[in-house]
């Protein structure tokens, strides 16, 4: 079966882990693709330097709408008019519409009706009410229902929310996250020492936490272990992205407060992220809400280091606890750091046996390249309009 032409829709140009999963599968789409984005940003400028063909239609006041808003007001209501009819005109020269999050959905439903293409959404949110208002749940669930051809999950556990909230469930199929094992492959060992030596590790246990700056990825739950964690350092890699910035400043101050300021580097968003894994010990996933995917674990799991995480959401899909890695109760320190000293206690080569294991079964799992089979498959079956039978 091949591929459709597929318009990749998102309205951010914000670099987080949903965008980068979309370049991904953009990038090795095997047909005709083009993103069409609602803002101008790292994600832009990332698809032009990977070659992808690139549209940006500003999304005026629909960009005031927020995951916690109620209604949007007239002013977002007439941008959706708007922009809808620009995507339908670009959408007019492929065979489906591709929606990466809610409020690209929200437009590609109308896109769609008037360029009579069908519209995918790629559910890569838990729709609950830790994260969207109740309003904004009823909304996008009843829109799935009337107007969706197909909604693709990242994670059984994804789906599950959405079928919860209402969600048909016939049209759901469920495709996990994808990345690529050369890009971590390829670091060596000097590329790890190099880091080290940057960032001034020296000989301390390392304890990495890799995602954007925000309460519930609980960089905060990190900082509170490594309070009683006194030999082990904490690497914060990422950046706030969608209005966080506010947390961020807290992070510092808090590590100020708690006496670990000394040993956490604040390292920012980078782009050498499989070595910097590489080049801790640990690699934590701290999130104290259910996470829909779970990108770092995977990244984690690549980079051959051992990795304690969340269990909640889609991280029980990748990790299996003392076999692939380790799972702690989510908002907890006191586990969060028992379990560090677990690890390091353990003998190595029963480690290094759960990290081998770990690093097989994510380069096995959770490729791009089984991402992208798994979308074709999906938007196959929507572009054929024979949906296979659940």
């Amino acid at each position: 079966m091949s591929a459709p032409r597929l318009l990749f829709l998102t309205h951010t140009g914000m670099l987080g882990g949903a965008e980068r999963s979309l370049l991904d599968l953009a990038e090795a789409w095997p047909d005709e693709r083009r993103l069409l984005t609602l803002a101008e940003g790292p994600l832009t400028e990332a698809a032009r330097a990977r070659g992808i063909p690139v549209t940006v239609e500003p999304s005026g006041k629909l960009a005031t709408v927020k995951r916690e808003s109620g209604a949007p007001g007239l002013g977002a209501l007439a941008d959706v008019a708007r922009l809808s009819a620009s995507v339908a005109r670009e959408a007019k020269g492929f065979d489906a519409i591709h929606a990466n999050s809610q409020k690209a959905f929200v437009v590609a439903a109308a896109a769609g009706l008037l360029a009579r293409r069908p519209v995918v959404w790629h559910l890569r949110d838990i729709l609950t009410t830790a994260h969207f208002s109740a309003t904004n749940i009823r909304a996008a669930v009843l829109l799935a229902n009337a107007r969706a051809a197909m909604v693709i999950a990242n994670s059984e556990a994804t789906a599950a929310a959405f079928r919860a909230a209402g969600g048909d469930a016939d049209r759901v199929r469920v495709v996990h996250n994808g990345i690529d094992p050369a890009r971590f492959d390829a670091v060596t060992d000097a590329d790890a020492a190099a880091r080290r030596a940057e960032l001034g590790a020296g000989d301390a246990c390392v304890l990495a936490v890799c995602a954007r700056l925000a309460p519930w990825k609980g960089q905060h739950v990190a900082l509170a272990a490594l309070a009683v964690l006194p030999d082990a350092h904490a690497w914060i890699i990422g950046k706030a992205l969608f209005g966080e910035d506010a947390y961020a400043r807290g992070l510092v101050d808090h590590a100020v407060s708690i006496g670990v300021f000394d040993r956490v580097r604040f390292v920012g968003e980078r782009e050498d992220v499989p070595a910097l894994l590489r080049a801790a010990d640990l690699v934590l996933h701290t999130a104290v809400e259910a996470e829909p995917f779970g990108r770092v674990v995977v990244e984690g799991m690549l980079a051959r280091r051992p990795v304690i995480a969340t269990d909640a959401g889609g991280v029980r899909e990748i990790l299996r606890h003392g076999e692939t890695g380790w799972l702690v109760p989510p908002g907890d320190p006191a586990a969060l750091a028992d379990t560090v000293r677990q690890v390091r206690a353990m003998d190595a080569a029963a480690r290094e046996a759960v990290v081998a294991r770990a690093r097989a079964e994510a380069a096995a799992r959770f490729t791009v390249r089984a991402m992208v089979d798994g979308v074709a498959r999906a938007l196959g079956e929507v572009v054929s309009g024979h949906p296979r039978p659940r």
